[in-house]
C-alpha cells in the first residue's frame, strides 16, 4: 500500500545543553511547553561539538555542549508557539529555526 504525505513544519531551537531556565534545563521547559500545548511532538539531540553565539563547545557527555530541540506540528501552531517561548529564548541565547516539512508515513491512514 502506499503511504501518506503530510504538510507539516519542523521547528528546531538550537542552544547549549548546560543552559539553565530555573533550575531546569532550557532544553527540558522547551520541550515541557511544547507538550502543554499540545504539539505533536519534541525530541532534544545532544551534539558532541559545534558552535554558535559563542566558543565552540566540545564534549562526550551529553548535559554540556550544544543540543537541538527539534519539534514537529502545523507551521500556524508552531508559529504560534514562538512567542510562548520568547522568554526562554532570549535569555539563552538560542537560535530557532522554523522549516516547512512533509511528514511520510509508509502506512496509508484510514
Amino acid at each position: 500500500m502506499p503511504g501518506n504525505d503530510m504538510l507539516a513544519a519542523r521547528l528546531t531551537i538550537h542552544l547549549d545543553a548546560a543552559v539553565l531556565w530555573h533550575h531546569r534545563p532550557a532544553y527540558a521547559e522547551l520541550v515541557h511547553r511544547a507538550h502543554r500545548e499540545g504539539l505533536i511532538g519534541a525530541s532534544v539531540f545532544h551534539g558532541v561539538t559545534g558552535f554558535g553565539a559563542g566558543d565552540p563547545k566540545q564534549s562526550p557527555l551529553a548535559p554540556k555542549g550544544p543540543c537541538a530541540v527539534v519539534i514537529v506540528d502545523e507551521e500556524p501552531r508552531l508559529r504560534d508557539f514562538l512567542p510562548q517561548v520568547a522568554d526562554v529564548l532570549g535569555e539563552t541565547s538560542a537560535v530557532a529555526v522554523l522549516d516547512r516539512v512533509r511528514i511520510h508515513t509508509p502506512w496509508a491512514r484510514e
